[in-house]
């Protein structure tokens, strides 16, 4: 079917009486394009519901709506809306008809208009979003028709939407052998002769022929006669070969266009083109994950779906830029939790080249939070779960499923039960993929967690390990997780919850790898959730291990909701679970909520052994000698900075993350000893040192010879000011604008935060505006804010019907204002 943009010009407003009696549109509606995100509207507040869950943001009930004009000829054709995902409950309505309803936020849907549309006049589609239900989601789950909305037009006789599937049987030396299958739909009272004619061809004369330039050839034809008879929907599959195939890797990213075309002699009755990349996935415990035949192992990042600033509207150029900086940084798969992912993410991992694990639910039957999916799971499950499939069977960057996260009935038998449902329904609709459930154990062991931290307590005392009554169960978590996750009782439910799964998930278990192994001989583990900085043991025994393939850290980029998960805090309240407001983000990420990297995401890199030179920061000087209050998602409370003024000549901690065998500290010039770094040493070493301005530096050595240095300098105040450079885009929509506080010298001053105001001229507006501080005071669809470690981040939506030249002006604490051009 073609496929039209219907994004544009919608009326929107709040509900606040669901009982009205005219179905009218209120004069306080206002006219937006889609994506939209109307949580990120509302203003975080002390009082809400959701609490840390969704950043302190409640969430509400919401009116769409928009205008279709059916011509008296579009009764020849099938129209179709199909909703890429909106949150919470969405129902459809065509002229005040019920057209569609689903309850599950993530959930590609479809909407068929044929049967309640007005031909010769507009139509009102209207969509109602109820998210007031409050609490249902454990993170930010933003509100409303948050990703794209598409019109689908095709023939009466046409292809089904989300209904043609291209996979790649086998591949040989010369050919690669390619399975198409579809389903056509006649809708016509009367029998039709038909061609359906498939051509594949590199993607990139798909762009030259759009651009009007000569286009390579297709590398594989075939048209095939059809008779269908009246209202058939008659499903075909048939095999094409493709000659010297370029294969879809993470490292080489290559992609084909397969376009399908429906011919009644001389008229094409429907057309459909999928963009797909050819590739192979075999795991097995020997070789462990494979794909084209070459053994990987995933260097993986938990991520949810939310775009920073922007909440969860979910645009083209968020999802790139994610996935871009991501892989840049050493990741090459990522795991989306928990629910399925955006269409517009998954064409990024396509075209950037990353692996994907895509996973269905956090929720089976029994509720993580009063109102969410559990509500609906039972007569809901299988449709999601093909709605999932559909979506992702032909992007070649998925290579993992996921049934769900942290199940805690898994392990008890009708757990197990309903997970062998769901993994039969998988392998019905993809048997090309590897499942998996993501596991904890800890949850999974149910009402045997009582006799779990009474037998571990007790053997810690007896090893003299801990002293006293200790009965509390986080603190047992905090300090002894891998005495808790080999017990006995997990063993056993992990059993049952492992039945029949191709791979098994382990979240936080790092501790059962090896043994797992030797016990289980057939059991393929992928650390599906694990805690960042616990990444050098860990990716030590993936490389040791062929049965562990992966592991996938929670989490790559920092995300709205789970407020305080990753925060440092040096008295009850300030950081962790207890974080209050306004504490809005979790602060875990390899990268911080704008797109930043935090020193966690260099430490990674040197673990996976992409990095050379080390990297250095710096633990404050204002906390030294304080006890942090750890959580196990926090690697350390540093910054890469040499910029304290106010502390000159107080003590600090350098804390330095390192390849090699041997590195040197130098404090201006002066040496302040070397250390053994590298594996030996976990890739992290510590100096205690006193702060004085001017340079630190640190040069790491192997064998004798220097590998790698990395230094930090001193600003110089005197010369403060703002810089503001666009970022290269991936897309025609949005411009990012990263905004730095430095020194002439460029380099940057993260001391002496300070509000920013600013204003967009030219075919821009404002979309966003913030900064990565996880307790901020301001509202991110503002036009001011306050810098966070020197550092903040402008998002502007282009617009029609403006002239002139794009610029920005910023005015900063001190009155002083800056014009940037961003053209």
């Amino acid at each position: 079917m073609k496929k039209i943009n219907w994004n544009r010009g919608w009326k929107f407003w709040k509900e606040e009486d669901a009982f009205a009696l005219v179905w009218n549109v209120p004069e306080k509606a206002r006219e937006l394009d889609l994506p939209h995100d109307a949580m990120i509207e509302e203003q975080a507040h002390a009082g809400s519901p959701n609490k840390g869950n969704t950043g302190f943001r409640d969430g509400g009930n919401y009116v769409y709506v928009k205008t279709l004009f059916a011509a008296p000829e579009d009764r020849e054709k099938t129209l179709t809306l199909c909703f890429d995902g909106v949150y919470g409950i969405a129902m459809v309505y065509v002229n005040e008809q019920l057209a569609a309803k689903n309850p599950f936020g993530y959930s590609r849907f479809y909407v068929p208009l044929g049967d309640l549309l007005r031909y010769g006049e507009d139509n009102e589609i209207r969509v109602l979003v109820k998210n007031a239900g409050m609490t249902n989601s454990r993170w930010y789950s933003g509100s409303g028709i948050y990703r794209d909305v598409e019109l689908l037009e095709g023939g009466l006789c046409h292809l089904l939407p989300g209904k043609v599937r291209i996979c790649t049987e086998r591949i040989e030396t010369e050919y690669a052998q390619v399975t198409v299958e579809a389903i056509i739909k006649n809708r016509l009272h009367y029998p039709l002769e038909i061609i359906l004619e498939t051509e594949i061809f590199p993607e990139r004369a798909k762009e030259a022929q759009q651009k009007g330039e000569k286009a390579d050839k297709e590398v594989s034809s075939e048209r095939m006669p059809l008779v269908l008879f009246a209202g058939e929907e008659r499903r075909i599959s048939f095999s094409m070969p493709v000659e010297n195939p370029r294969l879809w890797s993470a490292q080489d990213p290559f992609l084909y266009t397969c376009r399908l075309r429906l011919w009644e002699g001389e008229v094409c009755l429907d057309e459909h083109a999928e963009t797909i990349g050819l590739r192979t996935i075999s795991a097995d415990t020997k070789k462990g994950l494979r794909i084209n035949g070459r053994t990987v192992k995933l260097r993986g990042a938990c991520i949810h779906h939310d775009s920073g600033l922007l909440g969860a509207a979910t645009y083209k150029e968020a999802q790139f830029r994610q996935i871009a900086r991501l892989k840049k940084a050493g990741f090459n798969g990522i795991r989306m939790a928990h629910h399925p992912m955006a269409e517009a993410m998954l064409c990024a991992c396509d075209r950037l080249g990353m692996y994907v694990m895509d996973e269905a639910f956090d929720m089976w039957t029994r509720p993580k939070s009063d109102m969410d999916y559990a509500l609906y799971f039972s007569e809901w499950w299988e449709r999601d779960i093909t709605a999932m499939v559909d979506k992702d069977y032909n992007h070649p960057c998925v290579i993992l499923y996921s049934s769900g996260n942290e199940i805690p009935e898994i392990g008890t038998p009708k757990g197990a039960a309903i997970g062998a449902g769901i993994c039969q329904k998988l392998k019905s609709l993809d048997r090309t993929r590897p499942a998996l459930a993501a596991i904890n154990g800890v949850f999974a062991a149910g009402d045997r967690i009582g006799e779990i931290v009474s037998d571990v307590s007790e053997a810690l005392r007896k090893e003299g390990k801990i002293s006293g009554n200790v009965n509390h169960f986080m603190a047992l978590m905090e300090e002894h997780m891998d005495d808790i996750v080999v017990h006995p009782a997990i063993t056993k439910r992990l059993e049952s919850a492992c039945a029949g799964w191709d791979i098994a998930g382990y979240n936080y278990m790092t501790a059962r790898y090896e043994e797992d192994g030797r016990k289980y001989p057939n059991r393929l583990i992928v650390g599906s959730e694990t805690y960042p900085p616990e990444i050098a043991r860990n990716w030590a025994l993936v490389e040791k291990l062929p049965h562990v393939i992966g592991d996938f850290t929670w989490t790559g980029w920092d995300y709205i909701g789970e407020a305080g998960v990753g925060i440092a805090g040096y008295a009850p309240g300030e950081g962790g679970f207890g974080a209050q407001y306004p504490c809005q983000l979790a602060y875990c990420g390899d990268f911080d909520l704008t797109g930043f990297r935090r020193p966690a995401s260099y430490f990674r890199e040197i673990v996976f052994g992409l990095r050379t030179d080390p990297y250095i920061c710096i633990q404050r000087p204002e906390h030294y000698g304080k006890k942090l209050m750890r959580t196990p998602w926090m690697l350390s409370d540093a910054i890469a900075a040499w910029d304290f003024p106010g502390f000159e000549n107080e003590k600090l901690v350098v804390e330095v993350y390192s390849p090699g065998e041997e590195g040197e500290l130098f404090i201006n010039g002066r040496s302040l000893g070397r250390k053994k770094v590298g594996k030996e040493a976990g890739y992290r070493v510590f100096f205690d040192a006193c702060y004085e301005p001017g340079q630190v530096l640190f040069v790491t050595y192997e064998k004798g010879m220097e590998i790698g240095r990395h230094a930090l300098d001193t600003p110089e105040y005197e010369t403060s000011r703002l810089r503001a450079e666009a970022e290269s885009g991936f897309g025609d929509e949005l411009i990012y604008v990263a905004i730095q506080r430095e020194d002439a010298k460029e380099r940057p001053i993260t001391s002496g935060d300070g509000q920013l105001r600013v204003c967009a001229e030219g075919d821009v507006e404002i979309a966003a505006f913030g900064s990565a501080n996880p307790k901020t005071a301001y509202f991110y669809q503002t036009t001011k804010t306050e810098t966070f470690e020197g550092r903040a981040l402008l998002i502007l939506k282009k617009t029609k019907g403006k002239e002139g030249r794009r610029a920005i002006r910023i005015a900063d604490e001190k009155g002083e204002e800056y014009r940037f051009f961003l053209d």
